[in-house]
């Protein structure tokens, strides 16, 4: 069917097909960052039941590196926060794309002929 539409339909499927891609890869980053998000926010909370004392070690790479509770801390809860910001990032990129996805495949429709004439989805009017 694709090689029966015309130049501009065609071109708005493509766009679709390229929104489509962009929104499984923005899912796909929002996923890995909230459970990067989950993991740190409960190593986070493993520290509350650590003695401030006890022998920490953090990893750098491929090494263990010995570490203070002050600095885990630290930096579990930097981590956190940024992590936070960045699983808001991506629901507001997620949310545009299935916006200008909606938009996009409305006027897609439209250029085809729309929905038969009816009310929403086609059905008889009440």
């Amino acid at each position: 069917m694709q090689g029966n539409l015309p130049p501009e339909a065609q071109e708005k499927l493509e766009q679709l097909q390229d929104l489509q891609e962009k929104a499984q890869t923005v899912a796909a980053q929002k996923q890995q960052a909230e459970t990067q998000l989950t993991e740190a926010q409960t190593a986070l909370d493993a520290l509350d039941d650590i003695e401030e004392d006890a022998t920490m070690y953090r990893e750098v790479g491929e090494l263990l590196v010995e570490t203070d509770y002050d600095d885990a801390a630290d930096d579990l809860e930097e981590k956190v926060d940024n992590l936070e910001v960045r699983v808001e990032t991506l629901s507001k990129q997620e949310e545009r794309v299935q916006e200008q996805f909606e938009e996009l495949q409305e006027e897609l429709q439209e250029m085809l002929g729309g929905a038969g004439g009816g009310g929403p989805m086609g059905g008889p009017s009440a």
